[in-house]
């Protein structure tokens, strides 16, 4: 049985690549469209936000129907805008009267992928008969890590052989990863989440219960704790190495990105060992300590190292949040993944938006943001704690 889904689970692994792909390969471009376009460069990091936004829209949606339409159509789609997306991303900025507008419709059409991505990649391979579900979620999730890792890496090695303006040909090539997983879905077996004769919860059934909300606070402080820091790690790679803004990018980015997927791919490896609640628990620890690190020592070299360590602690947060409530939330199904999706989300905007403000209210000073971010992975170490007592409570 589990050999018949060793290609489902492969799938799951190239599914996030392509999620990286997406996420990750447009900005590398911004300051190239900027000159050729002639679009300002705020306008140009706004297609990020639309980006995430979108996502954002499609993880409520597919509360909904997903369920109703089972898995296979909404994957093979998702797969079909991803790769359809960054064909058009090609052509479109160069034939449209404002070319701003030839690159809004190729990123909604991909992000519009990236969303069913997100939602249903994890509740597939959960449903997949492996032999340790934590570890099977956290090793899924260590493939979006290294998905931004290799985007960055090869398009930097193709832009420094062939030239950053022949951007159009790497973005077709980009564009295979999606499309040959398309065909791998439509043909792999996908099992359901929820077993045969068996009821899942309702979407109000799951709402109901007080231990979702608590999950849900910790997929909020997991993308939050993630993200306020590695929006601002190329600044600190820029600050704390002396270097260009390129180099920034590609250091500080890839040392997070690396460090947190080498911490998902060590519990997937290890993790039948390890109690995930025990990990946990001391990756928030890691988080608060790295954090204070990076807002309380005033040198920009331990800033950059701080954020390095903030990738390894929070690399086991989202997957193993995502476990805990397929544990706890039996038949839960994939309203309540898209849900805990939507939470991640969230945070995602949320934490670097927190650092933000909070950096502007004392003229710009990006460690007293740093600091004010703190409060989300001590709120994912309450949640912990409230998990395990709502646990013995029952």
């Amino acid at each position: 049985m589990k050999d018949k889904y060793q290609s489902t689970i492969y799938a799951c692994f190239l599914g996030y690549i392509v999620q990286a792909i997406i996420n990750n390969f447009l900005p590398l471009l911004f300051l190239m469209l900027q000159k050729t376009y002639g679009i300002p460069l705020s306008k140009i990091t706004m297609l990020v936000t639309f980006n995430f936004g979108v996502q954002l829209l499609i993880d409520l949606a597919s509360a909904g129907f997903v369920d109703r339409v089972g898995y296979r159509i909404p994957i093979v789609a998702a797969h079909i805008c991803s790769a359809a997306g960054l064909v058009l991303l090609t052509v479109l900025p160069g034939v449209c009267s404002d070319p701003f507008v030839g690159l809004l419709i190729p990123v909604t059409i991909y992000a519009v992928g990236g969303g069913l991505i997100e939602v249903l990649i994890s509740p597939i391979m959960e449903a997949c008969p492996t032999e340790n579900k934590e570890k099977a979620m956290s090793l899924l999730h260590s493939f979006y890590c290294w998905g931004h890792v290799g985007v960055v890496l090869l398009s930097t090695v193709f832009f420094a052989v062939f030239g950053i303006e022949h951007w159009r040909m790497l973005a077709l090539l980009w564009a295979i990863v999606p499309l040959a997983n398309t065909f791998v879905f439509l043909k792999t077996p996908i099992a359901p989440l929820i077993a045969e004769g068996e009821t899942g919860l309702t979407l109000k059934e799951i709402c109901a219960k007080k231990l979702f909300w608590v999950l849900m606070v910790m997929m909020v402080s997991a993308g939050a704790s993630e993200q306020a820091v590695s929006q601002w790690a190329s600044t600190f790679a820029e600050k704390g190495l002396g270097v260009t803004k390129a180099i920034g990018d590609l250091t500080g980015p890839m040392a997070f990105a690396l460090l947190m997927g080498l911490a998902r791919a060590y519990y997937g490896k290890y993790g039948d060992r390890i109690n995930l609640d025990r990990f946990m628990a001391c990756s928030g620890i890691l988080c608060v300590a790295s954090y204070l690190c990076i807002s309380l020592i005033p040198n920009p070299v331990v800033g950059l190292i701080g954020c390095a360590v903030t990738g390894l602690s929070v690399g086991i947060m989202w997957p193993g949040t995502f476990s805990k409530a397929a544990a706890s939330l039996k038949g839960g199904g994939t309203a309540m993944f898209a849900l805990l999706a939507l939470a991640g989300d969230v945070g995602c905007s949320g934490g670097p938006t927190l650092a933000g403000i909070v950096s502007s209210q004392f003229g710009d000073n990006l460690r007293i943001g740093i600091l004010a971010a703190v409060i989300f992975p001590v709120l994912l170490l309450a949640g912990l704690r409230l998990c395990r007592s709502e646990h013995a409570a029952n």
